[in-house]
């Protein structure tokens, strides 16, 4: 993990971080098995820890806090988080289109996030666009 993106990360309240990089994970370990997607990128975007493919296949994936809740954040100009409303959204809360929220204190909807992370990281790579 760079410097400027672990000074991010050690900002955070403990019940914050602890599901921060467990997403973390989850996005690093997914991308390690779409091999279409490339090589994946983690800087900061707005000061929020990013997760983007050098291929541009998919739209970058922000984590950052959401009050006392965690979040996904994607560009608000995909249909990403409209397809995965229908779909999750007694798992989920939602921002908009922009946003997938996450309460920390609960366990981490694994399969659901794996689900949303695939989806954001090959976005454009996708048939289903509209």
């Amino acid at each position: 993990m760079k410097p400027d993106v672990k000074a991010v990360y050690d900002s955070f309240p403990d019940t914050q971080l602890t599901a921060l990089l467990a997403i973390r994970e989850l996005i690093l370990n997914t991308a390690n098995t779409l091999p279409q997607i490339g090589e994946l990128e983690e800087s900061l975007k707005w000061n929020q820890p990013t997760y983007s493919t050098k291929l541009k296949t998919g739209t970058p994936i922000r984590l950052f806090t959401f009050g006392d809740k965690i979040a996904l954040f994607v560009h608000c100009q995909t249909t990403l988080v409209e397809q995965i409303k229908p779909l999750f959204s007694d798992v989920f809360e939602f921002s908009g289109t922009r946003a997938v929220i996450i309460d920390p204190n609960l366990p981490l909807p694994t399969k659901e996030l794996i689900f949303f992370i695939q989806s954001a990281l090959t976005y454009h790579l996708s048939n289903d666009k509209k």
